[in-house]
């Protein structure tokens, strides 16, 4: 039995950093990619970072009820496909979803026991220097990104695991251990270990 796991972060709090450094640091443990209708940016590309499709496209796979989740945010549509996660987690493999807290709501409905975790930025102003720092916007969006920032962080309290990316190296550690720990599970191992057990008791 493998383990959903729903990684959420306002924009700018190292969410994808983090689970990049996660996926090459851990065994069995990958994403799930989504779809989006917003343009790629540099370095991105179509079937590892996200499926960037056009509206159209994207309702029609809404419409047929294909996604386990969907939000907008912004301006754009996100959606994660449901028989991407299926085949992913039928093959005893950890999946995460980098989807934000309306996603995670979603998400719960159909997976009550994924496992939320919410990662934070040290300080307000932190978040807004990362933000400014990546150099792609222009203040207006960063202004609105900042706004929509402080309205996703009241939802922290909805996740499991609470992470605050302050020192990188140690949100990753957090983060792995949360991985652990899930896979310690006395349900976890009973399902891994059966032959085992059944020796010894």
């Amino acid at each position: 039995m493998a383990n959903l796991f729903i990684i959420a972060a306002p924009s700018g709090c190292g969410k994808t950093s983090l689970v990049k450094a996660l996926i090459e640091q851990l065994d069995n443990l990958c994403v799930s990619v989504s779809h989006t209708t917003r343009a790629a940016r540099a370095g991105e590309i179509h079937g590892k970072n996200y499926f960037f499709v056009s509206k159209a496209e994207f309702d029609e796979i809404n419409n047929n009820k294909g996604f386990i989740e969907s939000a907008q945010v912004f301006d754009n549509h996100y959606g994660s496909a449901k028989q991407t996660v299926k085949d992913l987690l039928s093959k005893g493999q950890d999946v995460i979803l980098e989807i934000d807290w309306q996603g995670a709501q979603q998400v719960k409905k159909s997976f009550k026991d994924a496992i939320g975790i919410f990662i934070l930025p040290p300080s307000i102003s932190a978040l807004e220097e990362r933000l400014t720092g990546r150099g792609q916007d222009d203040q207006s969006i960063i202004e609105r990104r900042m706004r929509d920032a402080v309205s996703e962080m009241q939802h922290f309290d909805e996740f499991d695991y609470l992470v605050i990316n302050d020192d990188f190296n140690v949100a990753l550690n957090d983060l792995g251990n949360i991985i652990h720990t899930q896979r310690l599970t006395l349900e976890q191992q009973l399902n891994k270990h059966q032959d085992l057990l059944k020796q010894l008791i």
